[in-house]
């Protein structure tokens, strides 16, 4: 491999980060800047988001990098369309961070830091928000499973790259699931907690004379 492509590989190999993204939907098949938008919009995105703008302007990152290529496709009627293919330095650059060690995700929650933070606010109000919060991930769920249960049942998906989309599918059902199971449990908690903390109806006291 040549020097220059050699540094660029061993640039683009230590983290996750957008040109990986970019560089996977490229690596399953070459498309415009909208078009891998779409393709994040309906998959890779529900797992490492980007806006369009991020993508078009870190598309052109990586064919200044080297590490796609780029084709100006003739339209009838409207402008070229630039259609970018992942290059060879690219497929390197791809392989490499494949094989790299993948760091272990630190937390960043600003949920479990209002949920560490509870007594001093309004519980009603925590456990409002955590409501909403669990109807978000159950809508999710739903719509990872329908994906498992339409394009990638185990029956069509046994190898290659639908096996492979099928798993990290699997690997977001199972965190949604977790989610839900912890914001009830968050609920739950929370309602007894309220339920204990208000004033207990005084006994009524006895009439005189019995």
């Amino acid at each position: 491999m040549h020097f220059v492509a050699q540094c660029v590989v061993a640039y683009y190999r230590p983290v996750m980060a957008l040109e990986h993204a970019i560089m996977v939907s490229l690596a399953e098949r070459p498309g415009t800047g909208y078009e891998i938008g779409r393709q994040f919009a309906r998959s890779i995105g529900y797992f490492w988001s980007a806006t369009h703008q991020q993508i078009y302007r870190t598309l052109k990152k990586l064919h200044v990098d080297g590490l796609v290529e780029m084709e100006d496709v003739a339209q009838d009627g409207r402008p070229d369309k630039k259609v970018y293919t992942l290059s060879a330095a690219g497929r390197d650059a791809l392989r490499a961070w494949i094989s790299d060690p993948a760091p272990v995700p630190r937390l960043r929650d600003e949920l479990s830091v209002r949920l560490r933070a509870a007594e001093h606010g309004d519980l009603r109000d925590l456990v409002a928000e955590f409501r909403r919060h669990r109807d978000a991930h159950r809508e999710r769920l739903s719509l990872y499973r329908r994906f498992a249960d339409t394009d990638l049942t185990p029956s069509t998906a046994t190898r290659g790259r639908r096996l492979h989309q099928r798993l990290v599918l699997q690997g977001g059902i199972r965190i949604e699931e977790g989610l839900i199971d912890w914001c009830d449990e968050v609920i739950d908690a929370l309602d007894a907690e309220i339920a204990t903390d208000e004033p207990q109806p005084l006994p009524t006291t006895a009439k005189a004379g019995r």
